[in-house]
């Protein structure tokens, strides 16, 4: 275990982490994703966690496994055309995953994705909180409706609004 990494969590106030997201920037973020899943059929969810559980701090385990645990706990892999993506920030951190539904991993390398994330945290560490989080929406739209457009009926999956874990 690293025992600096869990006292900082341990110290660190959810609100402290959540700081920059205030609730007009998770809005504009709400927003954006409505209108981004107007131009394909892929699914965005955004989750916020400030400190992280317990148990992943005494075991060690990094962002993206989190990632990859909230993906399926708020059921984004559950849609009609395996076309869900979790954009994760782990705001103690500082750091940002995105996890892909199969059909998508299999049209978008990972590599992609994590330049998503590396540009987030870039926008987030000079404290350009809602345009970071707006312009990787932007960017994923742009893969997402290249890889997955529209088929007829685009219903909405699941909820637009952001998490806060």
């Amino acid at each position: 275990m690293d025992f600096l990494r869990f006292l900082k969590h341990i110290t660190t106030p959810g609100w402290v982490a959540r700081r920059g997201f205030t609730k007009e920037t998770l809005s504009k973020i709400e927003k954006a994703v409505r209108a981004s899943e107007r131009e394909h059929d892929g699914e965005l969810r955004f989750a916020l966690e400030g400190p992280l559980p317990l148990p992943y701090l005494i075991h060690d385990r990094k962002a993206r496994q989190r990632a990859e645990d909230v993906f399926s706990q708020l059921r984004v892999w559950d849609t009609e055309h395996n076309s869900g993506v979790l954009i994760y920030m782990q705001l103690v951190d500082r750091r940002i995953e995105i996890v892909t539904d199969r059909g998508i991993a299999a049209k978008v390398d990972q590599t992609e994705w994590d330049a998503i994330c590396r540009s987030m945290e870039k926008a987030f560490g000079d404290g350009r909180f809602a345009e970071g989080a707006l312009l990787a929406v932007e960017r994923i739209t742009a893969l997402l409706a290249r890889h997955f457009p529209p088929r007829g009926r685009n219903r909405n999956e699941l909820p637009d609004k952001p998490v806060v874990l």
